[in-house]
């Protein structure tokens, strides 16, 4: 009886230990998915920030701007349109250098201009050439500026942090299944006895793994649950330290996150379970000591 009482003890503890490894991996594939969330915030609300400024000729009306205002402001790539007229591009230039032009030169020397800021799908050199063409090609208006240089050195960065996330994200993937599997393994190997009993006794496989596997598939949502309380606390926490941060990860997509980091806690420990259970009901008696 005693003896039984410490077989079940000890397997307990490996059960536990095996759920603590595993919330513990998990917790490191949230924070990475997390990074990975804000990363996408922030390089859109950078990407929506790009777009061309439309400087019109002197000859413009009104009515020729507020037809194109109009017409950009329906544009299914504009992100936000702004408005600054000769006046305000004065006013402007006064502030930010104290001078009067008006009183220097007689006349203002500052033509109407729209500033377009496109949305993040649109960002890229190609997608505003291809927006300002026609636009260009109207005669009331003088010149279009385009940032292009930064435009590519923005999207060249972004290209290479997603890289970056990318590859770090597969490697604590691969890193989190060896682990976990092993972790999985050793739990499984300290009840190699009781599979190989089971066998002598005439039970079916399936009937022996059934045990296993439900076990591990727990062990699994407890560990997802674990992992997810600790992300969802660390980020109620930093949510009250920046408004950024808040904006950047949502909690709408923290906890597809965390279904996510869940339904990986139980594939992955399911998935080692079999393998291991496996690996067990295939050995003889000699291979229990190996």
């Amino acid at each position: 009886m005693e003896k039984k009482h410490r077989k079940g003890i000890s397997t307990f503890s490996a059960q536990i230990t095996a759920t603590i490894s595993v919330a513990l991996v998990l917790m490191l594939l949230g924070i990475i998915s997390l990074l990975g969330i804000a990363a996408h915030s922030i390089t859109s609300e950078i990407k929506e920030n790009m777009g061309f400024s439309i400087v019109f000729s002197d000859t413009a009306t009104d009515n020729q701007i507020n037809y194109l205002k109009q017409r950009i402001t329906t544009a299914p790539y504009v992100s936000s349109l702004r408005y600054f007229s000769a006046a305000d591009a004065m006013n402007k230039w006064k502030e930010d250098t104290g001078e009067d032009l008006m009183q220097v030169l007689g006349v203002n020397p500052f033509s109407p201009e729209l500033e377009v800021k496109v949305k993040a799908d649109y960002a890229d050199v190609d997608s505003i050439g291809a927006i300002v063409a026609p636009i260009a090609s109207l005669p009331y208006i003088s010149d279009i500026n385009v940032h292009t240089e930064m435009v590519d050195a923005v999207n060249a960065n972004i290209k290479s942090i997603t890289i970056i996330l990318t590859v770090i994200a597969a490697v604590l993937l691969f890193i989190s299944f060896a682990l976990i599997n092993n972790t999985i393994r050793l739990s499984v190997y300290s009840r190699r006895f009781t599979i190989h009993t089971m066998k002598l006794v005439g039970a079916t496989g399936a009937f022996i793994r059934k045990p296993f596997l439900t076990g591990n598939l727990v062990s699994g949502l407890v560990a997802g649950v674990v992992a997810d309380a600790i992300l969802a606390g660390a980020l109620a926490y930093f949510h009250t330290l920046d408004k950024t941060i808040r904006e950047a990860v949502t909690w709408p997509a923290a906890l597809c996150v965390f279904a996510g980091v869940i339904v990986l806690g139980m594939l992955i420990c399911l998935t080692a379970a079999v393998f291991a259970t496996n690996k067990y009901l295939r050995s003889s008696y000699d291979d229990m000591f190996k």
